[in-house]
Formats: C-alpha cells, sequence, structure tokens
C-alpha cells in the first residue's frame, strides 16, 4: 500500500520539501517561464495560503 503524503500547510520555505515528504506539485517549469519573459513587475493576486510564499522561496532555490 503506497504510503500517503501530508499536505503542507503552513510551510513556507521549499528546503523542507527537500527534507521530508509532502505532497507538492512543481511548478518550476512556470516560475522559469515568469523569470524568461523578463517583466519588469509581476503581480501575484492569490488568496491567504494559497503559496505565494512558497513560490517565491522556489524561485530563490532557482536563483541561488
Amino acid at each position: 500500500m503506497k504510503k500517503k503524503l501530508r499536505l503542507p500547510i503552513g510551510i513556507e520555505n521549499y528546503k523542507d520539501f527537500l527534507n521530508r515528504s509532502y505532497y507538492y506539485v512543481d511548478k518550476t517549469l512556470l516560475i522559469r517561464d515568469l523569470l524568461d519573459k523578463g517583466s519588469k513587475v509581476n503581480l501575484f493576486t492569490r488568496p491567504r495560503r494559497f503559496g505565494k510564499t512558497l513560490a517565491l522561496s522556489t524561485i530563490r532555490m532557482l536563483l541561488f
């Protein structure tokens, strides 16, 4: 039987996903497209607890 992955409620750091087994939808290719466009300003309009901080953490991991 497959082990169920936990939901990452309250996890804001991408490194935590690398070290633990949480359910995660990988959107790094979408983030790469966003960075490749080179826009001066990007607006992320999503409700609270929708993963904005985690997306920014992922971008930091990709850049550095």
